[in-house]
């Protein structure tokens, strides 16, 4: 453990990190000020990054598992002592560290008697595991244990799905997130006749990220949010929106939505590279229309209408009303007025 006394400068705005501990191989923590801040800056700061730790930086996880001549996901094998749902949730566990993007194969070969663990998993190159004793499997007879994985790298969180279930191969539980916790605390004290705050920041990670690591990350992620509204007037859109008066009988025809929302001049303007940063986390979404879009990994308002009707419709519990109601929300916040 790591601590140093906190210092507090009244000239320059300073950040410092005060406390660092690695409790395991899958758990660090780091404690974190910024001072000095104004009144009311500290919480602006604190609860903004908060929200960037625990849903904006990507991490890397299994998502997918196949095995042979599997029936369903309750099944057993003998001479093995786990179901197939348990070793799918031992394999969930396991903690990535890499900079790939897209999706990796990896695999485990292994021959019983013997426990199966995280250091059997075959990986690509741009892989490393953070804990090798992570245990998967426990082999009781002289039988072979072959799985065919699927490793992604993402943001967030992705629930597995019962119609994802093909050939034996299952979905996993993605929990992408290298932020296991993160907590922000004030601290108030009078300089002179000013009042000023410091901000305290603490972040728990999985170890795939060191929490300073992480604290950039989130850093980074903020400002590229704000970059957009530095060229504010460049990015002046001129939004077309057309809908039914029927709202029941609601149609839409099967293109994306910015053929029909953003032809007018798209080439002339730059506005794809402010759309990518503006997330559907501020869109003001319904619970069940934000986690339909979260769950297709839709994150941002570019990927959102770059999607057409079809596309949506296919999503589980996905209606035609939402797709209304997201028609009415755009023209809300971004027609001109």
């Amino acid at each position: 453990m790591i601590r140093e006394k906190v210092k507090v400068s009244t000239r320059t705005l300073k950040w410092k990190c005060v406390e660092s501990r690695v409790d395991s191989k899958r758990l660090s923590y780091g404690r974190f000020i910024l001072s000095p801040l104004m009144k009311g800056q500290a919480d602006t700061i604190g609860i903004a990054m908060r929200r960037i730790l625990l849903g904006e930086i990507e991490g890397t996880c299994i998502t997918r598992a196949k095995f042979e001549k599997i029936p369903h996901e309750y099944s057993t094998i003998v001479g093995i002592q786990e179901s197939i749902h348990e070793i799918l949730m031992n394999l969930k566990e396991i903690v990535l560290r890499s900079n790939l993007y897209g999706t990796r194969d990896a695999s485990i070969c292994f021959k019983g008697p013997g426990y199966v663990t995280a250091q059997d998993i075959i990986l690509p190159p741009s892989v490393e595991i953070i804990d090798n004793t992570q245990h998967i499997a426990n082999l009781t007879e002289p039988i072979h244990l072959c799985i065919e994985l699927q490793i992604e790298r993402n943001r967030g969180y992705r629930i597995k799905t019962l119609n994802n279930i093909q050939d034996g191969s299952y979905t996993i539980d993605a929990v992408f997130m290298p932020v296991r916790n993160a907590n922000h605390s004030i601290h108030s004290y009078v300089n002179g006749n000013e009042k000023q705050e410091i901000l305290f920041l603490e972040i728990w990670t999985n170890g795939s990220l060191t929490p300073k690591e992480a604290l950039y990350e989130a850093s980074r992620n903020l400002i590229d949010l704000f970059i957009p509204f530095l060229h504010a007037e460049e990015e002046n859109l001129n939004l077309e929106f057309e809908l039914e008066n029927n709202q029941d009988e609601f149609t839409l025809p099967f293109f994306p939505f910015h053929q029909r929302l953003f032809e007018q001049n798209l080439k002339k303007r730059k506005k794809n590279i402010a759309w990518k940063s503006i997330f559907i986390d501020q869109l003001d979404l319904p619970p069940r229309i934000y986690n339909c879009l979260k769950r297709s990994n839709i994150h941002t308002l570019f990927e959102l209408v770059n999607t057409s009707q079809e596309d949506l419709m296919k999503m589980e519990h996905f209606r035609v009303k939402d797709v209304n109601f997201i028609f009415t929300m755009l023209k809300i916040k971004y027609s001109p007025c």
